[in-house]
């Protein structure tokens, strides 16, 4: 299809079209800009349906006019018609075999004879053979556009204006423009569900809304504002969901971290930073990501999940459940490790579940996810930089204040770096029972993990100082994995159980034995004891723990 602009001087030009809606005036906003003083600034509207062509004149004086009959209100036109606007004419031509190609907009200008006429701005290349899914992100482009003349959603936000009210403007707003023009629709469009999906867009999170209500899938992955996969049930999968442009991704992104007081740009292109509901968020953007906004969510389940829902699962036996349970009791420093995605963080908050009602607990992290159960909880997260590189506090700002307010038990979402030294510092003085995570395939791993990053505090400590301050601090290690069939398992239960030379020395409690995989792909494999008894067993009896000895049978686990 082609439309053809003749210009007051008689030069005539063609320019592809695709179905879709066009505003013809002088604002710069509309898809045909016509620089002519007989011209309105939103003068008409021009449809071009699978089903039809129709002109709307929109109430200029001037007026609009089919072979120089006026228009009143909307008026079909057919191919080779002439639609006239002011000193400017137009007419459809719908032959197939024209090249669909765009020249650069141009407003045209009535009172300078050399102007040229602006083709429609923003046209796809795609010709009257689209798929249905492209005509319908052209027309939710444009309905989003007019949405933002008509409400400056930015600015209402930035104006503090309460939400509640903020998404009744919206919608209000989105069902008065569907409704404007409902009748041009192709009939294949459901009214409301378009007014929902660019709804979500305008003040949600667009696409990613129904794959966050669904509650077995656990990660959502935004490699480009096209290519949208999730992890469902372990496995990776790619849906057929889009947002309407690479703008649509930054602004959702804007939107995720702008209320936690983050900022992403081009000076601070990643960030971390949590929906509502805890869900963990990662986004990367030009010039780092090079196919486009990239945006990571780790999703929560509603209600936190508790050590039940993993024995159901198979992450975890039921005796090893209760020995974790007895061990936090006990005031045991404990660390979860594993790769990501293995639940280091899942396992960490059930963990956290056992802690007793009467301690004060505080928690840190970079991202705030833990969601403890119990009623003395102090939440604290770090801050990044402003804009001008000040104003950060770290993780290990916060471990050193944490000291100071009188802490029973420390919660400390990951170990990176420096504050691994002042979280063992902490473990040896008295702040018996904190837990943290680790990234490590295994517990040897994790110690060479813990010398490493006490080494990132600056301090220049003996090796033998760093083995002897992990030797005395961490009593348990709980190694986590990601299975190939998508599962998630302890594989160990590992104890600490001092040094001897140069080496810390470990023990295996408990652990997971692969066997082999089912017909289905599915891991097989068995949990059990490995014989070995911890060397505080002792501290169950003095404590008045109860604790069956028989856990730690290896004979009496079922095969």
């Amino acid at each position: 299809m082609k439309l053809e602009i003749r210009q007051p001087n008689g030069k005539a030009e063609r320019h592809a079209l695709v179905y879709g809606v066009y505003p013809l005036g002088t604002e710069e906003g509309n898809k045909i800009v016509l620089q002519d003083s007989q011209v309105g600034r939103r003068h008409a509207i021009l449809v071009v349906g699978r089903d039809g062509f129709w002109v709307e004149d929109l109430g200029h004086q001037t007026g609009t006019f089919i072979d120089e009959q006026r228009v009143c209100g909307r008026s079909a036109v057919l191919p080779g018609q002439q639609i006239r606007i002011g000193t400017h004419s137009f007419i459809i031509h719908t032959s197939p075999a024209e090249a669909p190609l765009i020249p650069a907009a141009q407003p045209t200008s009535a009172a300078a004879p050399a102007a040229q006429s602006a083709p429609p701005k923003d046209l796809p290349t795609p010709d009257q053979a689209a798929p249905q899914a492209a005509q319908k992100q052209q027309i939710k482009k444009q309905i989003h556009e007019e949405l933002l003349e008509r409400l400056d959603i930015k600015r209402l936000t930035a104006a503090h204006i309460q939400e509640a009210e903020l998404h009744q403007r919206t919608l209000q707003t989105l069902e008065q423009i569907v409704q404007d023009i409902q009748a041009r629709l192709p009939r294949w469009i459901e009214p409301r569900t378009l007014i929902n999906e660019i709804y979500h867009e305008a003040v949600g999170l667009g696409p990613l809304e129904d794959l966050l209500a669904d509650e077995e899938i656990t990660e959502i992955m935004v490699n480009r504002h096209d290519q949208i996969y999730v992890e469902n049930q372990g496995k990776l999968l790619q849906t057929d969901r889009v947002f309407m442009d690479d703008g649509s991704v930054l602004a959702i992104m804007e939107r995720i971290v702008a209320p936690i007081g983050r900022r992403i740009d081009e000076s601070q292109p990643y960030v971390d930073a949590r929906l509502k509901d805890g869900s963990r968020v990662n986004a990367i953007i030009a010039p780092l990501a090079l196919s486009g906004p990239c945006l990571t969510i780790r999703k929560f389940s509603k209600s936190p999940l508790v050590i039940e829902d993993l024995i159901r699962f198979g992450t975890i036996a039921p005796q090893m459940a209760e020995f974790l349970q007895l061990c936090v009791l006990l005031r045991k420093n404990i660390i979860v490790a594993g790769g990501t995605g293995s639940g280091k963080t899942t396992f960490l908050n059930v963990l956290s579940s056992f802690l007793p009602q009467t301690d004060r607990i505080i928690t840190i992290e970079d991202s705030a996810e833990l969601r403890l159960s119990q009623a003395h909880v102090v939440r604290l997260e770090s801050r990044p930089p402003n804009i001008e590189g000040r104003g950060a506090v770290t993780i290990r700002d916060l471990m050193r204040n944490a000291l100071r307010m009188r802490p029973d038990r420390l919660v400390i979402g990951e170990c990176r770096g420096g504050e691994t030294l002042d979280m063992l510092q902490a473990m040896n003085t008295g702040h018996d029972g904190s837990m943290t995570t680790v990234h490590a395939n295994s517990p040897r791993d994790v110690i060479s993990r813990l010398e490493t990053m006490t080494l990132m505090s600056g301090m220049e400590l003996p090796a033998r100082a760093i083995r002897e301050q992990i030797g005395s601090a961490i009593h348990l290690i709980i190694q986590t994995a990601r299975l190939s069939d998508g599962t998630r398992k302890v594989t160990n239960i590992t104890e600490i159980s001092g040094l001897e030379g140069e080496r810390i020395t470990m023990q295996d409690i408990f652990v997971f034995t692969q066997t082999g995989l089912d017909q289905q792909g599915r891991v097989q494999g068995q949990m059990s004891a490995t014989g070995s008894v911890p060397t505080f067993v002792e501290e169950f009896k003095i404590r008045g723990l109860a604790l069956d000895m028989n856990i730690f049978n290896q004979r009496l686990w079922k095969p």
